[in-house]
């Protein structure tokens, strides 16, 4: 149904041929569940060196898992906990360029490495969960990752509230 010809030059380049991909894909779609997933596949297909790619929900005050696409995940996560439940308690962006060297990391895949996790934060203000990308390589994600999903986040986060 969608085809998309994301082939970019510089890690800018790349997050804003994805933004223009994920406007498309969630625009006109009320589904937070579909919405997601299109967004973890999407994410998952153009972003190399990735091994986890997906959503936790808010959901009666700790994270669930999400649509997502990679290994099998833990299912929930306490606010203040690993990356995820750090990102979601702070709403604050969490680059960690190694896991291992995190205070309280949760290891749901033992290859990862490095991790990503964006708080989603709605325009009422309410948090609606956090995107998490893993990398089974050290140092995988940097400020220009950050900013870059930061913006995908804030593109769809009233499109998966």
């Amino acid at each position: 149904m969608y085809q998309f010809d994301i082939a970019a030059g510089s890690k800018a380049d790349l997050y804003r041929e994805l933004a223009g991909a994920l406007d498309a894909l969630t625009a006109d779609e009320p589904d937070a569940i579909a919405n997601m997933a299109n967004a973890a596949a999407l994410l998952w297909q153009y972003l190399p060196d990735l091994n986890w790619a997906g959503f936790y929900r808010m959901v009666g005050g700790e994270l669930v898992l999400g649509p997502f696409q990679g290994k099998p995940a833990c299912i929930r996560i306490p606010l203040g906990k690993g990356v995820c439940g750090a990102a979601a308690a702070s709403r604050q962006t969490q680059l960690v360029a190694d896991v291992n060297a995190f205070a309280g990391h949760i290891a749901c895949d033992a290859a990862s490495a490095s991790e990503l996790v964006v708080p989603v934060v709605a325009a009422d203000g309410r948090l609606v969960g956090v995107l998490d990308l893993d990398s089974p390589s050290v140092g995988r994600f940097d400020a220009d990752d950050a900013a870059g999903c930061e913006a995908l986040v804030a593109l769809i986060a009233d499109r998966i509230a």
